[in-house]
């Protein structure tokens, strides 16, 4: 599909269309129902210092067009991965990146560090939806001053492209993106998900173990849409669209208001191929529009 042929940060990409993190596991787990070679890259599931347990069930809770989680960034840890899943990752020619958190610039730092050592990883997506608790709980994603910090701080140690993805839980997203762009970011990847809570009016409890979860899904495209052209507007940087994505023209909404790439999420819980398959549907929606190359549509929304 020489249609689709991109790239994204000096990385190249068969296609745009790339698994978000924390929907496809650490890649290797999917591959007996997904074509990895047939997506454009994937995003492994956040990685921290140590191993974490992740929040109490129930975890997941199916909304109305959307998804509520709140699985507390469980993960076998940074080493754990580098020794037992990265080395079946290399077999592959799809781009693997890895998405990096913590509750400390330190914690940030230190699993970078841990991954420059090895090899297989195209780049790094730092989640910075993360309070930083050094500083008072004061969110990463919600502060220019303190993502400047944490970016700078991985820049630092990172040979590798840094992706920032960034939240949609702040008042305005051009000044959070401009921070990352300033503190040394490749790229920026958003939206991550909305804080929400599911309530059981019968039991008068959350209907999430932890309270409040992520809501993610086909609800909140349309504010993802919004998000990622004020981003795009506001950098020179490339711009990676994800939130709600379900079809290839889905993703070309997403390009066309400014994404040079797109991530699915929620979609692989009920379809597990759904990344390969929003490939097809985008390269066939470019054949009918008489669209030579997938760069042609980025950043083309006309008012």
């Amino acid at each position: 599909m020489s249609r689709l042929a991109t790239s994204l940060c000096g990385i190249p990409l068969r296609n745009p269309v790339l698994a978000a993190s924390g929907t496809f596991a650490y890649g290797v787990e999917l591959e007996s129902v997904v074509d990895i070679e047939a997506i454009g890259g994937l995003v492994v599931k956040g990685l921290s210092r140590e191993p974490m347990e992740g929040n109490p069930a129930p975890r997941l809770w199916e909304a109305e067009a959307g998804m509520i989680n709140s699985i507390g960034l469980q993960n076998i840890g940074v080493r754990a991965f580098v020794s037992g899943k990265l080395p079946a990752l290399r077999r592959f020619a799809t781009p693997v990146f890895a998405n990096i958190f913590g509750y400390a610039v330190e914690d940030y730092v230190e699993v970078a560090r841990v991954l420059e050592d090895a090899e297989g990883l195209a780049g790094y997506e730092l989640n910075v939806s993360c309070p930083n608790t050094k500083h008072g709980g004061i969110f990463f994603s919600s502060d220019p001053v303190s993502l400047a910090e944490l970016v700078s701080a991985v820049r630092r140690v990172a040979r590798r492209p840094l992706i920032v993805k960034l939240s949609p839980n702040v008042a305005q997203i051009e000044p959070l993106a401009r921070a990352a762009e300033e503190a040394g970011a490749d790229a920026v990847s958003l939206v991550n998900t909305f804080i929400s809570l599911a309530i059981d009016a019968r039991a008068r409890r959350p209907r999430i173990g932890a309270g409040f979860g992520g809501l993610s899904g086909p609800a909140i495209k349309p504010i993802a849409l919004r998000l990622v052209y004020q981003a795009a507007q506001a950098v020179r940087i490339p711009v990676v669209g994800l939130g709600g994505i379900a079809s290839g023209e889905d993703a070309a909404e997403f390009l066309i208001a400014g994404a040079q790439a797109i991530q699915v999420g929620t979609a692989s819980f009920w379809d597990p191929a759904s990344t390969a398959r929003i490939a097809r549907e985008l390269d066939q929606f470019l054949a009918r529009e008489g669209v030579a190359g997938v760069r042609e549509i980025v950043g083309t929304l006309r008012w």
